[in-house]
């Protein structure tokens, strides 16, 4: 079932199942069938015993299969999460399966490392080009004086470059550098030369297209397998998917490429307790085996290896850089609809709903962390 063959919502069933939802969503500000923008459209009666049984997972795959709909999923999202919700969104079973997973295996291994890429970011560069902006930047803009997503995320970019101090002739590298954006904006305007790694095939082709005639040079390759020494590092939002057993090797990867006087930057999302823990719909249908660190995760890890200079947190402008990839999604699906299907559509427009309810939520955090191995003097972190 579609939304385009759906006549109304169905009546809702008298059972228990419905009862526990409605009891659950009492003092949300968000009800079944009714007319406010954050309310829920039940379109399957099947819907209230699938969610209860399946928690997060039931509740997105429903909404990829029609069963139900919602005009403003982010502020949903944002009322649930604020209702406390989010504690109650997974079963016990869920989480223990999860903490077993990640408990016994690296799920985040070398062999593993190139899931995500095939999974997500291999998708399609169609259909990235339509969502993001010219900058193909795949992660949080940064808002304070920018009145578009553009300007937000050339605002990010430069934020990085000033907090790595870049200097002409510098080398750099750009670990996990998606499809070549900080590598063309600093080798463009700051004129140092940028090695960007990335696990996907897909991205190393198109940023070696846009970096074209640039001292860049893009590698399809795994971080823990890189040699040399450069003047400075920066991972944009690559992070999330290194995974808590790798966090050491990480950091020890980085102390090992930068040199006494050099500074690292990372940039990644945050979660604001150290629970191992992944949403189960997330890690099915956007991003496999991803783990979001918290600050004990980061600051242990990085103990012994780096030198912590400063810490930036503007998670709440993830809320309106994922609105305005939702509206640039929307706004140009019709370009590729023939390529792909409507449950790939409904699975993004949940997926970027959901997260911009969570960062308006607090739920979610962006950090940038500037690290040194050091080095003399103080260190003053632009904004």
């Amino acid at each position: 079932m579609t939304s385009d063959s759906r006549l109304g919502p169905v009546a809702l069933p008298d059972t228990r199942a419905r009862h526990v939802v409605e009891k659950l969503l009492d003092g949300s500000g968000v009800t079944l069938n009714g007319e406010a923008p954050q309310d829920i459209r039940i379109y399957h009666p099947d819907f209230f015993p699938r969610i209860l049984h399946q928690g997060t997972l039931g509740l997105g795959e429903a909404y990829m299969d029609g069963w139900w709909d919602c005009e403003r999923i982010d502020e949903m999202a944002h009322r649930l999460l604020c209702h406390g919700l989010g504690e109650h969104a997974q079963s016990p079973s869920e989480r223990l399966m999860y903490r077993l997973q990640s408990g016994f295996f690296n799920l985040q291994s070398r062999a593993r490392a190139y899931i995500v890429g095939e999974a997500h970011y291999d998708l399609g560069n169609d259909l990235f080009q339509r969502m993001l902006d010219d900058t193909m930047c795949y992660s949080c803009g940064y808002w304070k004086d920018a009145g578009t997503l553009h300007e937000a995320q050339k605002a990010k970019l430069e934020l990085a470059c000033r907090k790595l101090d870049l200097q002409p002739g510098m080398k750099v590298l750009d670990i996990g550098c998606g499809w070549g954006s900080l590598a063309e904006h600093a080798a463009r305007h700051h004129g140092v030369e940028v090695t960007g790694i990335t696990i996907s095939r897909e991205q190393a082709e198109l940023a070696r297209e846009r970096c074209r005639g640039l001292p860049v040079k893009i590698l399809l390759e795994d971080y823990r397998d890189l040699q040399g020494r450069f003047d400075r590092i920066v991972s944009i939002g690559m992070f999330e998917h290194v995974g808590h057993r790798n966090y050491d090797t990480y950091f020890r990867t980085v102390r090992r490429l930068l040199p006494r006087d050099g500074l690292f930057v990372l940039h990644t999302i945050g979660s604001n307790n150290s629970e191992i823990s992944a949403d189960p719909w997330i890690n099915r249908y956007i991003f496999p085996n991803g783990v979001l660190p918290s600050t004990v995760h980061i600051a242990k890890a990085s103990e012994g290896h780096l030198l912590m200079e400063d810490w930036q947190n503007f998670g709440a402008d993830y809320d309106k850089t994922l609105m305005a990839w939702l509206a640039n999604f929307d706004a140009h699906w019709h370009e590729i609809a023939e390529h792909y299907n409507e449950r790939t559509r409904r699975m993004f427009r949940y997926y970027l709903s959901v997260c911009a309810g969570a960062f308006r939520a607090r739920n979610l955090q962006l950090w940038q962390v500037v690290f040194s191995l050091g080095r003399p003097g103080r260190y003053d972190a632009p904004r």
